[in-house]
């Protein structure tokens, strides 16, 4: 679970990684005989962690399809007052009217009313709203919205109402989607910038894989299995703050590509930047007491910390 951040040295959000959990396979939690949890009940434990750390906080979450789930639904419909769902939708999803009024007083009242038409029906025939939304990289983007609410239903557990929305890139680069949120008062375009919100969080995937190794390391004992992969993940979390504080008083570099010309920080600009920044405060001062190094000219000294640190 990772947070979403708008930093001022950049245009896009950066995803922070603030909890983690180990998924199994059901195959391996079958072998071993264990109760297997699937990816959604771990989000949800991981929410549920979250509100009660901050229970004066209300939380968005946002998940891709895996997290499309009526579990996930219902226990942010059940901590409204703390949680907001926005997720993918399927456009057959089966929707519910509200129950109608009681005419008796006899027998469990109705959950759900009539059967209503699915969200692919539903935009067949209305017309779609053109508007522009947050997208993903941070820009925007003109698209035309569908929406509608309605209760989503699953035996044994109960409804959850919920406003669907339909998304059309008027651009032609995006396929159309269909996104779904447990809070029923928000706007459709309102649902759209926020799910584009959560596109970050691939790139700090692709960014600790790339640069520490992540999902490769090969442990000899099973507790280093639950502490290697968070560890990293909040690793990277320290550093990008760390880089936002310095940042704010000192221009920080951009080391520019030959194949490509770069108007933004990256993450290995960050890493860079606070290699750099505690090089100086700890190693080289200490250094500076040795005679050769002082014979250095300090534009040398800082051209030599500044390629020593993008090397590292």
């Amino acid at each position: 679970m990772a947070i979403s951040v708008p930093f001022p040295f950049t245009s896009r959000r950066w995803a922070l990684p603030a909890l983690a959990a180990l998924y199994r396979p059901a195959s391996l939690d079958q072998a071993e005989n264990r109760r297997h949890k699937t990816a959604p009940t771990r989000a949800r434990q991981l929410m549920a962690v979250l509100i009660h750390w901050f229970p004066e906080r209300k939380f968005i979450f946002l998940g891709d399809g895996g997290y499309a789930s009526h579990e996930l639904a219902w226990f942010s419909h059940r901590h409204r007052r703390h949680a907001t769902l926005v997720s993918r939708f399927r456009g057959d999803a089966r929707l519910y009217a509200p129950a109608p009024k009681r005419r008796q007083r006899i027998g469990r009242p109705g959950l759900k009313g009539r059967r209503l038409p699915t969200p692919e029906q539903i935009v067949a025939r209305r017309a779609l709203t053109r508007t522009t939304v947050a997208w993903y990289g941070g820009g925007d983007r003109r698209v035309a919205l569908a929406s509608d609410t309605g209760l989503w239903y699953k035996a044994a557990v109960g409804v959850v109402p919920v406003r669907w929305v339909f998304v059309r890139d008027r651009q032609g680069t995006h396929r159309d989607d269909y996104f779904y949120t447990t809070d029923t008062a928000l706007a459709a375009r309102q649902v759209v910038s926020w799910f584009t919100a959560r596109g970050p969080i691939e790139t700090t995937f692709q960014e600790v894989r790339a640069h520490w190794g992540f999902e490769t390391p090969r442990q000899h004992v099973a507790p280093s299995v639950l502490r290697t992969a968070p560890c990293l993940l909040g690793l990277f979390s320290v550093i990008c703050l760390i880089y936002a504080e310095h940042a704010k008083g000192h221009p920080m570099p951009i080391r520019q590509r030959a194949w490509y010309v770069k108007n933004e920080p990256t993450f290995s600009d960050v890493m860079a930047s606070v290699r750099r920044f505690f090089w100086q405060e700890t190693i080289f001062p200490e250094l500076s007491y040795h005679k050769d190094l002082q014979k250095l000219p300090r534009k040398v000294r800082n051209w030599m910390l500044d390629q020593l640190s993008q090397a590292a």
